[in-house]
């Protein structure tokens, strides 16, 4: 052992799935529900009943907006689908289209990246229902210095970025950040 002498431990799991805890959002499951707020790299199918030519799969911009034609950008950021469909709704009964019907679906998740201990870090394209360690799997596995039990994940919050130290079976959500830490000898 170098340096005091002491063994150095990886910090404990905090309890992140309690109504106390301050730390990451909550995350029951690992299937993306109905509190899914939609932002940047996000890809939705949106449907306009009877206009073929407004349907179509539009991509979430930086700014959290889509650029549909005849009603230009509507932002959608933060927003859920049912919300988003409301907002369309509500624009195109503005002078374009006479009692619109609209449905948005998800196509395509925005990435979520990993970083750190792993073979092949970068960013992924989000799968649904993944876990820490199916985001492992997916950057072809562990370094051969990384940390096997615990991950440290960031994930957007309502008042920003928050990260945690989670166990290999927390549930990973579109645009979360995940790094493997090196493990301590």
């Amino acid at each position: 052992m170098r340096g005091s002498g002491r063994l150095r431990h990886p910090p404990r799991y905090a309890a992140f799935n309690t109504p106390s805890s301050p730390n990451l959002p909550h995350s029951s499951t690992g299937s993306i529900g109905g509190r899914y707020t939609l932002s940047a790299g996000d890809k939705l199918r949106v449907i306009v009943f009877g206009q073929d030519n407004l349907s179509n799969i539009y991509a979430v911009d930086g700014g959290g907006r889509i650029a549909m034609p005849l009603i230009g950008t509507v932002s959608i950021g933060g927003q859920t689908t049912a919300q988003a469909q409301k907002t369309i709704e509500a624009k195109l009964a503005g002078g374009f289209v006479r009692e619109p019907h609209v449905t948005v679906e998800i196509d395509a998740y925005r990435p979520f990246y990993i970083l750190g201990e792993v073979t092949t870090s970068g960013q992924y394209p989000y799968v649904n229902g993944m876990t820490v360690e199916t985001a492992v799997a997916i950057a072809a596995g562990f370094g051969p210095r990384a940390a096997r039990d615990y991950a440290v994940l960031t994930r957007e919050g309502p008042q920003g970025f928050v990260n945690g130290i989670v166990p290999m079976t927390y549930p990973v959500r579109p645009g979360d950040t995940v790094v493997v830490k090196e493990r301590f000898f």
